[in-house]
C-alpha cells in the first residue's frame, strides 16, 4: 500500500485525532478494528521517525496514539507479540540464557595509522583483485544479531564470544527503532548485525537526571547501552533512551551482490540505518573519508571513534573469509583518543541533604590520565563565574590528585556568558540563598531531595546503621507518601502499610520494622550524627555528647542561641557552632526532634565511664587502625580523655595507623606534636594506669 493509500484509509495517519470515546463504550469489533489501525499507524510514525527522519506527527500527538492502542488492548485483551505497545517492557527474568548465533559476529582488525589501512588494501587486492569499498562510521555502541522471520521479529542476542551471545530479546523489543514487523518486499528469513546505541543529548539528559537524583552517572554512552541491555527487567530498559543502526546482512533468504545493495534495501523493510555511509570508494577514499568524519565528530549526535572499511562485493567477501576472531575483509581505521579537552554538555544541579546546590559538569567523555571522565566538579557559583564557563564550551578537565576530575579552564569559548544556578530549588521550586560562595535551597524537609537524603542518612552507616533502609526503600517510601515529613515518619510505619508496597512480604516486612524499633535506643553520639547536621559528623558528635551529656541539655543551649558554650567544646568552631544553633532553632526540626521523643527515639544519658587517667590529654588518630577508629576514640573518653578529628597546638598525641593522611602528619609538625603508632599509644595508656585495651 502507498502512502497515499495508507493515508487515505486509515484515520490515524495523517492529522489523527487526539481524543477518543471512552473505550467501554465500543464494541468488541469496533475494538479490534481501531486496535489495527492504530498499529498500522504508529509502526508507520515510527518508520517516518527512525527510518526518514521526517516524522508527520509531533510527539504529543503520537503518545496519544500509542496510549489509545495501550487501552484498547489491556480492555479488550487483544495483546499480541509483535505490537507496538511490547515496547513497555515485558517480565523480568532471573538470568539470561546463551544462545548460538546465525552467523559469526567477529570482530574487526583496527588501526589509527593510515599506512595500516593500505597494508589491508594490498592484501585484499593481492587476494581478489581490484575491489570498490564501503565506507561506514564506526559505532561505538553494543552490537546486537536481530532475526525477522516472515517479517516479524523473532530474536535478538548480544556478540558475546562472537559464536554466542545473551539473549537479550525482550529488552531488544522495548527499543522503538527496532521495527516488530519489517515493511516492503522482505525477505521470509533475514538476520541482521546492528549496533545499540544511547545519542548523545539523551546520554547527557540521562546522566543529568541519574545526577539530580544522586545517582552514579554513566562513564560514557557505551557504558550506559551495556549496562541497560543487561537489566533484567525490560520495564527499566524501556525508560531509557536506546536507539540502533543496522549494518550487516549475517544471514537471509535472499541474497544481494554487494553490501551496497544490501544497504539500500534496509530503509525499505523499516531497518534504520545510518545516513553517512559512502559507497564506491577506493583506499584513498577511504582515508580522506576518515579524515571527514574525524572533524565532524563532534557534531554528530552519536559516539563514533573510527571508520569501518569493507570489501563490497558479497563474492570476494566470501572468498577472503576470516581468520577465527576477525574478518579479512574489513578494516577499522580508528579516530585519536580524546585527551583532555571536551565539550560541557550540560550542567546539572544536586541538591545535597543540607539542601546545598551543587553545580556538576555533564561532559561529552573524555580520556583524562587513562580514565573516562564524562563529569566534573564546578564546585561553586563563584568558581563558575571566575572560569566564565558555560555550556557549549570546549574546556580542559584535571583531576585533582589523579582522582576528582574537575574543569581547569575554558580552551574555547563557544557560548555567551557563564552558567547561573537557578534563582529556585530545581527539585521543589523553593527559594535559593546565597551563603558566600555557596548556594541552599531554603525548602528544608519540604524539598523531596532533602527529605529522602535526611532519611537516607538516617539509617546509613555514618547514622543509626538501619539496615534495609537504602535508598530504593526511602524512595519508594517518599513515593507511596509514608515519609512526608522527616525521620519521624519512619516510626509511624506499620505492617500493613509496607505488605501494600510491591515487592514487599512478611520477612521483609517484619525485618525492617524490628530494625527501627532497635533504633530507638541509640546512643547519643549516634542520634547526633544521624541527624545530619551540617558540619556535624560522628567526631563532632561524640565531643558534643561528651560534653553536653544528653539531648535535652544540648538542645536547650542551641534552642537559646549560645554558641560561645558551643565553641567550647573540641572540634566546635565557629562556623560549627552557628549551624548547630541554626538547625536546633528551626521550627520544622523541633517538631521533628518533638515527634522523635513521641515515637520512643530519645537516646540516654551519655555518660564518659571510667575514671580520669587521661584527663587533660588530647589525642587524633588517623590512617587504618587494628579497630575501627571510633573504638580508640571512645577508650580515650571513657577515660577522661579527648578525641579530636583535627591537629592543633592542643593536641597531644597524634596516633598514626597505616596508609594515614599527609595533612595531618604535617600539621603534628607544624604544632611540635609527637606522632606514634598503635603498639607506642598502647604504652602512652599503660603510663596512665589504663589497662584497658581497644577490643578487650
Amino acid at each position: 500500500m502507498s502512502e497515499a493509500e495508507l493515508a487515505d484509509d486509515n484515520p490515524y495517519v495523517e492529522d489523527p485525532p487526539t481524543t477518543f470515546e471512552p473505550a467501554e463504550e465500543l464494541t468488541a469489533a469496533e475494538a479490534r478494528e481501531q486496535v489495527d489501525l492504530l498499529r498500522e499507524a504508529v509502526r508507520y510514525h515510527d518508520y517516518r521517525y527512525y527510518v526518514d527522519h521526517d516524522p508527520v506527527v509531533g510527539d504529543r500527538t503520537y503518545d496519544a496514539l500509542f496510549s489509545r492502542l495501550q487501552e484498547l488492548e489491556q480492555v479488550y485483551d487483544l495483546q499480541t507479540e509483535d505490537s507496538p505497545t511490547r515496547r513497555v517492557g515485558g517480565q523480568p527474568v532471573d538470568e539470561f540464557e546463551t544462545v548460538e548465533h546465525v552467523a559469526p559476529l567477529l570482530s574487526i582488525d583496527q588501526s589509527g595509522d593510515a599506512a595500516d589501512v593500505r597494508e589491508f588494501d594490498r592484501r585484499v587486492r593481492e587476494a581478489v583483485g581490484d575491489v570498490e569499498y564501503v565506507c561506514e562510521p564506526k559505532f561505538d555502541g553494543v552490537s546486537i544479531e536481530v532475526i525477522y522471520r516472515e517479517g516479524r521479529y523473532e530474536r535478538a542476542a548480544t556478540r558475546g564470544d562472537g559464536h554466542e551471545g545473551d539473549d537479550v530479546t525482550e529488552n531488544v523489543r522495548t527499543i522503538p527503532a527496532v521495527p516488530q514487523r519489517l515493511r516492503g518486499d522482505y525477505p521470509a528469513y533475514l538476520a541482521v548485525r546492528g549496533e545499540v546505541y544511547m545519542p548523545k543529548d539523551d546520554f547527557t539528559a540521562h546522566n543529568k537526571t541519574r545526577v539530580e537524583a544522586g545517582e552514579e552517572p554513566f562513564a560514557n554512552p557505551r557504558n550506559a547501552t551495556a549496562g541497560t541491555l543487561r537489566q533484567q527487567d525490560p520495564s527499566v530498559v524501556a525508560e531509557r533512551p536506546l536507539s540502533v543502526f543496522f549494518f550487516d546482512v549475517l544471514d537471509s533468504s535472499r541474497a544481494w551482490a554487494t553490501h551496497a545493495d544490501a544497504l539500500a534495501s534496509f530503509p525499505e523493510f523499516g531497518l534504520p540505518r545510518n545516513d553517512r555511509v559512502e559507497t564506491g570508494c577506493d583506499v584513498e577514499d577511504a582515508i580522506d573519508y576518515r579524515d571527514r568524519l574525524l572533524d565532524e565528530r563532534d557534531g554528530l549526535d552519536y559516539e563514533i571513534d573510527g571508520v569501518v572499511v569493507k570489501v563490497d562485493d558479497r563474492a570476494a567477501r566470501e572468498e577472503l573469509g576470516a581468520t577465527a576472531r576477525s574478518y579479512r575483509w574489513a578494516f577499522a581505521y580508528k579516530f585519536p583518543a580524546r585527551n583532555e579537552e571536551t565539550r560541557l554538555a550540560d550542567v546539572a544541579v544536586q541538591v545535597g541533604r543540607t539542601g546545598r546546590l551543587t553545580p556538576v559538569a555533564l561532559l561529552d567523555p573524555v580520556d583524562v590520565g587513562g580514565v573516562t571522565v564524562s563529569r566534573a566538579s564546578l564546585h561553586n557559583p563563584d568558581e563558575i563565574e571566575s572560569l566564565h564557563v558555560n555550556v557549549g564550551d570546549v574546556v580542559r578537565v584535571e583531576r585533582a590528585g589523579d582522582v576528582i576530575p574537575y574543569v581547569a579552564e575554558v580552551v574555547e569559548k563557544r557560548s555567551a556568558g557563564h552558567f547561573e544556578l537557578p534563582e529556585t530549588c530545581p527539585v521543589c521550586d523553593s527559594q535559593v540563598e546565597r551563603e558566600g560562595p555557596l548556594a541552599f535551597c531554603s525548602g528544608g524537609l519540604g524539598c523531596p531531595a532533602q527529605l529522602k537524603r535526611s532519611v537516607e542518612y538516617w539509617g546509613s552507616d555514618t547514622g543509626l546503621d538501619i539496615e534495609g533502609l537504602g535508598a530504593e526503600t526511602v524512595e519508594t517510601f517518599v513515593e507511596a507518601g509514608l515519609v512526608t515529613d522527616g525521620v519521624a515518619d519512619l516510626y509511624d510505619i506499620e505492617r500493613d502499610d509496607l505488605l501494600e508496597l510491591e515487592g514487599w512480604g512478611e520477612t521483609s516486612a517484619r525485618n525492617l520494622l524490628s530494625e527501627l524499633d532497635a533504633s530507638k535506643e541509640a546512643t547519643l553520639p549516634d542520634f547526633l550524627a544521624a541527624l545530619g547536621i551540617q558540619k556535624v559528623g560522628p567526631e563532632t558528635a561524640r565531643a558534643l555528647a561528651a560534653e553536653f551529656g544528653s539531648l535535652d541539655a544540648l538542645r536547650e543551649t542551641a534552642e537559646n542561641g549560645d554558641e560561645e558554650r558551643l565553641r567550647s567544646v573540641d572540634d566546635v568552631g565557629p562556623i560549627v557552632a552557628e549551624t548547630i544553633v541554626d538547625f536546633f532553632g528551626s521550627e520544622a526540626n523541633q517538631r521533628v526532634l518533638d515527634r522523635l521523643a513521641d515515637a520512643g527515639v530519645e537516646p540516654d544519658t551519655y555518660e564518659v565511664e571510667g575514671a580520669d587517667e587521661l584527663d587533660g590529654l588530647t589525642f587524633v588518630f588517623t590512617g587504618a587502625l587494628s579497630e575501627s577508629r571510633s573504638e580508640f576514640q571512645d577508650l580515650v573518653e571513657r577515660h577522661g580523655g579527648s578525641a579530636t578529628s583535627s591537629v592543633s597546638g592542643n593536641t597531644d598525641y597524634l596516633v598514626v595507623g597505616e596508609n594515614p593522611g599527609q595533612s595531618k602528619r604535617d600539621d603534628a609538625d607544624a604544632n611540635d606534636v609527637p606522632t606514634i603508632d598503635e603498639a607506642e599509644f598502647r604504652e602512652v595508656l599503660q603510663e596512665h594506669g589504663v589497662g584497658e585495651w581497644v577490643g578487650e
